[in-house]
């Protein structure tokens, strides 16, 4: 059907201008605006698919929630971590087009072992399309700073590794400067949308500041500081005042400039900022319009996008700091808190009373009894089936009097206590007061009640 078009097109336009005034047709005219509109709609439409190929390479330490934060972009609400490489993904649509494409999320391991697999996610034909995201876990701020420069020379390892060509590498730096140059704060136009420049004005562009994109990696950087709503736990526990909070905002926006990096706070639990970020993402990767100015009022909602920030924009939160300096080191002021150590006392249970006593009979049987001649009847013994102290005593008093061999039992017990009934020196006599605890008539006692008969 387009083939007939254009040669009813072509036909129509030849033969225009040698045509009068008085023979033109109007239904042919009518005829040729319709086809001119049809293979217009269809051309523009097939220029203006969502590019496909796009990737976000998301790093960042053990638990910083960065499957969690790619999830919510994706709209799943059950998910699994996994190990090494996580591919995930977030849909994305034009209805002025009516088309969609999927946008590709690697998720990389905190575990710095797993670094290699970045090859999978981003070789070298795909470098381009490619968006770094480095998560920033806000309930440990005092590993902010140290986890921004790891990741950011694992990525920078990479992109060195993929040897890309060397005019393509510049292109990429290029396209980043001037990207960083040419940002205009929307708003500023009608209907919220960025005032356009002039060609006059897109032809000066500001120079960039001593430490603007002094590390420039060739790709885009957001930089998204994760569980935001946990700031107000670390005023409570850990005594973090405002001039705290702004020292870390300043040295994170210091390191965003370097790499001509956005940043972004969020929290996944209070759905904070998730929506800026999924739109600034498909704005960077993808071209779609963003009007959403900075934000730097609310301290746990913060967006700052890239091209917006400079060195005099960081200074006005130094205004606030009383008892820390801008240039202290960030180690000394954000100190890591010391770990208190839980001791897990172990939970000991009482045994049962019955089984105990049922194991204290068994290991009281099992002992020898010595007796006067004749067995012990264990039945009469106390429930508890535990000997009393005088009995042991006895008994072993009883063994260590015996002989070696030719004496009997009864002699045995006889000179035992009629050892007992003789006189000591500086003892009373037998019934007489001054014998001391163990008298005499008490011992006496004892002896009629278990003399042999």
């Amino acid at each position: 059907m387009a083939t007939p078009g254009r040669s009813a097109l072509l036909s129509s336009t030849s033969a225009g201008p040698k045509s009068t005034p008085e023979s033109s047709n109007p239904e042919e005219d009518d005829g040729q605006d319709l086809w001119s509109t049809i293979l217009s709609e269809v051309s523009t439409h097939s220029r203006s698919k969502l590019p496909s190929g796009r990737n976000v390479l998301v790093m960042g330490e053990v638990g910083s929630g960065k499957t969690t934060l790619v999830a919510k972009l994706q709209g799943v609400e059950e998910y699994m971590k996994g190990r090494g490489l996580e591919y995930l993904y977030f849909n994305v649509h034009d209805d002025d087009i009516d088309d969609h494409a999927r946008c590709n999320a690697w998720v990389l391991d905190g575990d710095l072992y797993h670094k290699g697999l970045q090859g999978v996610a981003v070789p070298v034909d795909s470098v381009e399309n490619t968006l770094l995201l480095i998560t920033v876990d806000m309930s440990r701020p005092w590993n902010a700073l140290d986890s921004l420069q790891k990741w950011a020379a694992v990525a920078r390892e990479h992109i060195d590794k993929l040897r890309v060509a060397p005019e393509k590498l510049r292109e990429l730096e290029h396209r980043i400067v001037k990207q960083f140059q040419e940002y205009t704060e929307p708003g500023s136009g009608e209907d919220g949308a960025p005032q356009r420049r002039s060609d006059e004005e897109e032809s000066i562009l500001l120079p960039l500041g001593d430490n603007t994109l002094t590390h420039n990696l060739g790709i885009p950087v957001v930089v998204v500081c994760t569980k935001c709503d946990a700031i107000s736990t670390l005023e409570k526990e850990h005594d973090y005042r405002d001039e705290h909070l702004d020292f870390i905002q300043s040295h994170i926006r210091r390191f965003c400039l370097q790499y001509g990096a956005s940043l972004i706070y969020t929290s996944v639990k209070e759905m904070k900022n998730l929506d800026i970020l999924y739109k600034y993402l498909v704005h960077r990767l993808y071209g779609f319009p963003f009007h959403c100015p900075a934000q730097v009022v609310e301290r746990d909602a913060v967006f700052i996008p890239s091209g917006w920030d400079n060195e005099k924009k960081i200074a006005i939160l130094h205004e606030n700091f009383q008892t820390v300096k801008s240039d202290d080191s960030f180690e000394e002021v954000i100190v890591k808190p010391p770990v208190r150590k839980i001791v897990h006392e172990k939970e000991i249970q009482a045994e049962d009373d019955q089984v105990f006593l049922v194991k204290l009979q068994s290991l009281i049987a099992k002992q020898p009894a010595v007796t006067a001649g004749r067995p012990v009847d264990t039945t009469s013994r106390a429930p508890t089936g535990s000997p009393r102290t005088s009995n042991r005593s006895a008994a072993a008093n009883v063994a260590n009097a015996m002989p070696q061999s030719g004496q009997t039992s009864e002699g045995v017990l006889a000179n035992f206590f009629n050892s007992l009934l003789t006189k000591k020196p500086g003892t009373g006599g037998p019934g007489t007061p001054g014998g001391g605890n163990n008298t005499p008539g008490t011992v006496r006692k004892s002896v009629r009640g278990c003399w042999p008969r």
